[in-house]
């Protein structure tokens, strides 16, 4: 199974505090991983030292590649991010947001192309963000920003999407259609890595990387029993895994 991500002893200090401590992981393409561990475990601050935005010892390699190998603009085209919380221009309408996920495919000052507008409105439809592709991004609701955000994300058409907290603001039925938006990526051949708090939805995941203070407590399937024991000992046993039909669910002890 090739890797989309790798790192190597990947470390990282944020105003002079380590952060993450020699971190290795191999994250498969065309699969989905999930992200989890305790608050402050470090799981925000190794997605983006994956997407190439803090500095950090030890390496990253994005297709076998070192990050550092990739200009901007050809990274950006193969990796794209969403942030956790991230900021946008209120006043931009949601189709202009969107269209900067078409940014690295196109010329310096070009307007959009047919291929570019194709793309901006099928990712705003994946995301139930059309109908409001004419309104600002500051007259949304948390939830339909996140979309729009989302909707950026899913223009850009990279073969790798990192996503820290995907879900905030999502009801619980965008919620269940980011799931099977994620589904439909994966199945595409894209590679997914995701930030979540929401432990019963990372477990839907095809692979889980389990943290805990600044390190990889364990690397391994959602369906394997270990990764079970992982999640509980994290939590310090508050949560318990419990199967539920073919899927797993994470419920308070």
């Amino acid at each position: 199974m090739s890797a989309a991500l790798q790192t190597r002893g990947i470390g990282v200090a944020l105003g002079g505090t380590p952060v993450l401590h020699g971190i290795d992981v191999v994250l498969p393409a065309a699969r989905w991983t999930s992200v989890v561990g305790p608050n402050g475990a470090g799981k925000s601050t190794l997605l983006k030292a994956l997407a190439g935005l803090l500095p950090h010892s030890g390496e990253v390699r994005l297709m076998d590649r070192p990050l550092a190998q990739w200009r901007g603009r050809e990274r950006a085209r193969c990796l794209a991010w969403l942030g956790q919380g991230e900021a946008g221009a209120d006043d931009l309408s949601v189709w202009d947001v969107a269209m900067l996920g078409r940014l690295p495919h196109q010329a310096w000052l070009a307007a959009p192309t047919e291929a570019d507008r194709a793309a901006v409105e099928q990712a705003l439809r994946a995301t139930q963000a059309w109908d409001w592709r004419e309104r600002p991004l500051g007259a949304l609701s948390g939830g339909e920003r996140q979309r729009v955000l989302l909707a950026r994300l899913l223009a850009v058409n990279a073969d790798v999407l990192l996503m820290d907290e995907p879900l905030a603001n999502l009801d619980p039925p965008h919620q269940a259609d980011w799931l099977l938006l994620v589904r439909e990526l994966v199945a595409r051949g894209k590679t997914v890595v995701s930030v979540l708090h929401e432990i019963g939805v990372a477990l839907h995941a095809d692979d889980m990387v389990v943290m805990a203070q600044g390190r990889v407590a364990h690397q391994g399937a959602c369906n394997d029993p270990r990764t079970h024991v992982a999640l509980e000992e994290v939590f310090d046993h508050r949560i318990a895994i419990h199967p539920l039909g073919d899927q797993w669910v994470a419920l308070p002890r």
